[in-house]
């Protein structure tokens, strides 16, 4: 995507549609990276560059590091809004906390009585998958 990203979009689609073995992927699948071509054409470039970094970082991972990292994203799109937003916050604060700091907090009344079992792992698991993806990253607090 980044190769051909100053074509037009209609270059662009025809170039992603003639990568080996695009024709071989579910129609489904097609789509989807036909989908993704048109939202990152229409993002503004700080977004873009972002997005491409992100998805070259996953590049790079294990697939089992894939894996927990995907996981990791269920976890947190299936919180309410409201809470994957504190959810979210929570981490970009733990992130930023040496590793003592941060456990004292996450062991203190306070934080267990703001987050339920389920926010607390998926906080866990956003600092777990933190250094897969920051080696690659220009922003690591973007989760």
């Amino acid at each position: 995507m980044n190769r051909h990203r100053d074509l037009p979009l209609e270059q662009q689609q025809r170039a992603l549609e003639s990568e080996p073995g695009f024709r071989e992927l579910p129609a489904q699948t097609q789509q989807r990276m036909r989908d993704q071509l048109s939202q990152l054409n229409s993002m503004k470039p700080d977004e873009r560059s972002r997005f491409l970094e992100r998805n070259e970082a996953m590049e790079r991972l294990s697939v089992p590091q894939r894996q927990q990292v995907r996981s990791v994203a269920v976890q947190l799109a299936s919180l309410p809004e409201d809470r994957r937003k504190a959810v979210r916050k929570a981490y970009r604060d733990l992130h930023t906390m040496p590793d003592a700091q941060r456990q004292q907090y996450m062991n203190s009344a306070a934080y267990r009585s703001q987050f339920n079992d389920q926010e607390r792992g998926t906080i866990n698991s956003l600092i777990a998958v933190e250094p897969l993806l920051s080696r690659f990253q220009s922003d690591p607090q973007q989760p």
